[in-house]
């Protein structure tokens, strides 16, 4: 088979309820895709004549040094394609990106399971839109509002929130399968293949984090804004390391959920996801940044030792939730008598946003941290601006807000000069507010044109 060039988009995401509930099967989250995406653009890697390679180079031209060149072998056993960085290149960086490594180890062992095609040697190149990064540099890019230089190391910048690896992850993976397999083998945009794609982000996504989360972000990243309920762990727990024996055809199994074991029982909801007309959901980065991982455990440790109270307060925050979104939906369908009447939406968010510090004082974790909370309750006494959370696992990274449209002009022009002070709490003080350019978008996965890319392309 003739491998041609291709480009995949996958879209970031805002949890705007349900966060740390997601993670329990009982629970739901509300979940948006967002038009911030991650872009990947595969192609054959042209040599000289004569010239043989076995090398796979992704590079990330926004970073300094965001280049990694990879070696694979087929291992014994069925163990699948191991991925190996080659080290010691002028170009490449000597560090690690273990969400790349993992994405590629584990679509390069999915396509060599189902097809005879020679994997041959590639170029991959990784692309963010802008607001993915909360210090954004100088540009050389025709379209400076889409992709710009953030010029600084990946390791220096500083993510906002969106769901970024998630969106890497799943971009990378449906890039690669798509790149090396016809469309009989896996399509795009079926509803088969796109369900093998989501399979198998998740299963690549868990293992590059090292443990098996929710899935909400790779749900929205595949499929876009929904309400969903979380896949049974037990799917992906005996499915072990790339190398081991065995290994592509239990991952082949679990992508292509060849038995009881291995049907993935998540539930996604497309239709629960509506926003009415007239309202938008806006972001607004506080440029600190929290590590979610070290919080859940400390909310899943709060819960497992206080579960009788825990488990009435998650019910409650759960009703509450559905509520949100019922509201939402009731609103988008034109239902209430004033389409405009935003009153119960305001103050289900206010009883959410309470049941939340009231966790987060339990779990002594700063979901909603109090510099945040003086931040949300200013945005929300500008007209027009419905209500706000700090979305997800909370912390502090960007907060989401839900306003009118005709309430953009002066919450940005507040923001301009909104201060915080180091008084408000023990944490990150929160110093420029930037109004991120992101909006909803109910669209997931999605094929892009080559051309949009030339700037960046080697």
């Amino acid at each position: 088979m003739s491998r041609h060039t291709v480009a995949v988009s996958a879209p970031g995401k805002v949890l705007l309820a349900g966060g740390y509930l997601v993670l329990d099967r009982v629970h739901t989250g509300l979940v948006f895709g967002l038009d911030a995406r991650i872009h990947v653009h595969v192609k054959k890697l042209l040599t000289s004549p004569g010239l043989v390679l076995s090398e796979i180079i992704v590079r990330s031209p926004q970073f300094r040094d965001a280049e990694w060149r990879y070696g694979y072998r087929e291992t014994e056993h069925h163990g699948g394609l191991q991925i190996t960085q080659l080290k010691g290149h002028s170009t490449s960086t000597q560090s690690r990106n273990k969400f790349v490594e993992t994405a590629l180890a584990y679509a390069l062992s999915y396509v060599s399971a189902i097809s005879d095609t020679e994997i041959g040697s590639t170029s991959v190149t990784i692309v963010a839109d802008t607001d993915y990064y909360s210090h954004p540099g100088s540009t050389p890019c025709t379209d400076p509002t889409r992709f710009i230089d953030f010029n600084v190391p990946l390791t220096e910048a500083h993510k906002t929130g969106l769901g970024s690896s998630a969106a890497l992850v799943t971009a990378f993976v449906a890039a690669v399968l798509t790149h090396y397999l016809n469309e009989k083998k896996l399509g795009l945009h079926s509803d088969s293949g796109r369900r093998r794609l989501h399979n198998l982000a998740q299963a690549a996504h868990c293992a590059a984090q090292g443990k098996v989360g929710s899935g909400f972000d790779v749900a929205a990243a595949v499929y876009g804004s929904c309400v969903y309920r979380r896949f049974s762990p037990s799917i992906l727990e005996e499915l072990g390391e790339v190398g081991s024996p065995q290994f592509s055809k239990r991952l082949t199994a679990v992508v292509e959920e060849s038995d009881a074991s291995t049907t993935w029982d998540m539930q996604i909801d497309k239709a629960a996801a509506r926003l009415p007309r007239g309202l938008r959901l806006v972001m607004c980065d506080v440029d600190c940044g929290s590590e979610s991982v070290g919080m859940a455990k400390k909310v899943l440790a709060w819960r497992k030792e206080n579960p009788d109270e825990a488990a009435l307060l998650w019910a409650t925050l759960q009703k509450g939730n559905e509520e949100l979104a019922g509201e939402l939906m009731r609103l988008a369908q034109g239902i209430t008598t004033d389409s405009r009447d935003y009153k119960n939406l305001s103050e289900t968010i206010l009883t959410i946003r309470s049941l939340i510090r009231e966790m987060s004082a339990k779990a002594e974790v700063p979901i909603e941290p109090k510099v945040q909370t003086v931040l949300l309750d200013a945005c929300c006494r500008i007209s027009g601006v419905i209500g706000g959370v700090v979305p997800g696992a909370g912390g502090f990274d960007a907060i989401v807000l839900l306003v009118e449209n005709d309430a953009l002009p002066p919450l940005e022009q507040f923001l301009d000069t909104y201060k915080t002070t180091s008084d408000n709490d023990s944490g990150p003080v929160i110093g420029k507010v930037r109004l991120l350019s992101v909006k909803q978008d109910f669209e997931g996965l999605k094929s892009e044109d080559i051309k949009t890319y030339a700037d960046w392309i080697r």
